[in-house]
């Protein structure tokens, strides 16, 4: 799903119904990686749901804490320390890369792939990840952080998605 898609803008809901969510784990890793991504919210393949996957182990920027995929199940960011503006892309937004500001620390409560609890500490790559996915959740593009400059580079690519996505 692409920009432009009405269900990238609306807040996603908390999963309730865990029947199917191996399932939607599983397109969700196939699409991020089909698509060479490091990470993928459940409304960026059309389904408004609280969960998102990572996965950054073939990354230079992997330690211990991501060597594994990761997946994140009706999560909400629980506290945040300092900040750090980085360029960003996304795969709902093809070629498009804009700086965003984002928190350098991060405390993330959410339910695994088995469906436990977590509350843990994020920093840098991860943390950065898992905020732009959070946001997608929120109905957030890093367009909404985009500055005028950025908008008028960019302003015929987001027009032409936003036209493809109303037909």
């Amino acid at each position: 799903v692409t920009y432009g898609h009405p269900v990238l803008r609306k807040v996603s809901s908390d999963i309730t119904d865990f029947s199917n969510i191996d399932s939607l784990i599983q397109d969700l890793f196939d699409t991020m990686y089909e698509f060479d991504g490091i990470g993928l919210a459940s409304n960026q393949i059309g389904i408004g749901k609280r969960v998102f996957v990572v996965d950054i182990s073939h990354m230079e920027e992997s330690d211990e804490e991501s060597d594994t995929p990761l997946v994140f199940i009706n999560g909400r960011l629980d506290n945040t320390v300092g900040s750090d503006v980085d360029s960003e892309g996304c795969l709902s937004l093809p070629e498009i890369r804009i700086n965003v500001e984002r928190y350098e620390s991060i405390r993330y409560k959410y339910l695994d792939r088995n469906l436990n609890k977590h509350s843990k500490n994020f920093s840098g790559l991860l943390a950065r990840i898992i905020q732009h996915e959070n946001d997608h959740l929120d109905g957030k593009l890093i367009t909404d952080y985009a500055t005028p400059a950025d908008l008028l580079k960019h302003g015929k690519a987001l027009e032409l998605m936003r036209a493809e996505n109303t037909k």
